[in-house]
């Protein structure tokens, strides 16, 4: 862990050496690991949105074979290889992700201890003042509320339809709560990496989804189309 924390400690710091902000290196920094991260993120929303695609005839499948388990685990496995899905597809991104997320929060924790300042001395200067915030080292309400509002609002457009009720919600509702405690909690820097991630990933989901829905619209619309114009039919 320590091997990509310092590694990522030294992208900040060059980043820092270049812009000679620490709020805007923050900003910059969120947005290169984004980007660094986006095929892995890319592969995880496709696996997501075709697993909602085949969510219907699935629960038909519960349904018809509720009192035959294993009937019904045959049919569903038929389901995932005839739409050439991975049900663990979706796991392994996020799963990537987790070593990386870590050295961040360990990174912009620690900023000396991974590179980014020569000492505490530099970082307390370079922490001071960006925006409204007055320093980067303590936390900041407002920047509390923008995290847990944006995550709210990410979790939101990322919830499927069908699952924005009961637990579900609840735990969108969790998970910003503890977004704000945190932004309350944690300092500015943290909380700003946060926010920016947030707003990033709201941008990210409209960029790459929207495209994908209207593909699976159109392939529904064809096979209609198909199957209404069938001489079977």
């Amino acid at each position: 862990m320590n091997i990509i924390s310092n590694a990522l400690g030294h992208v900040l710091r060059i980043i820092f050496e270049l812009v000679q902000n620490y709020g805007l290196s923050i900003i910059l920094f969120t947005i290169v690991v984004k980007v660094l991260l986006l095929p892995l993120t890319i592969k995880q929303t496709k696996s997501t949105k075709a697993m909602q695609d085949i969510q219907p005839k699935i629960l038909e499948i519960q349904t018809k074979y509720k009192d035959k388990p294993e009937k019904q685990q045959q049919e569903i496995m038929k389901i995932y290889t005839e739409a050439k899905i991975n049900p663990l597809a979706g796991c392994l991104p996020l799963l990537i992700q987790m070593p990386i997320l870590i050295a961040l929060f360990s990174v912009l924790r620690e900023p000396v201890t991974y590179g980014v300042f020569v000492d505490q001395a530099q970082f307390a200067t370079a922490a001071k003042g960006f925006l409204w915030i007055k320093d980067l080292t303590t936390p900041d309400v407002i920047l509390a509320v923008l995290s847990g509002a944006t995550t709210f609002l990410m979790q939101t457009l990322m919830m499927p339809k069908d699952q924005q009720q009961g637990s579900m919600k609840m735990m969108t509702y969790v998970m910003s709560a503890m977004m704000l405690f945190w932004g309350f909690s944690f300092p500015a820097g943290l909380t700003l990496y946060w926010t920016i991630g947030n707003v990033f990933a709201i941008a990210q989901h409209y960029l790459i989804m929207n495209p994908l829905r209207a593909r699976s619209e159109e392939r529904r619309v064809g096979k209609e189309c198909r199957s209404r114009w069938s001489p079977y039919h």
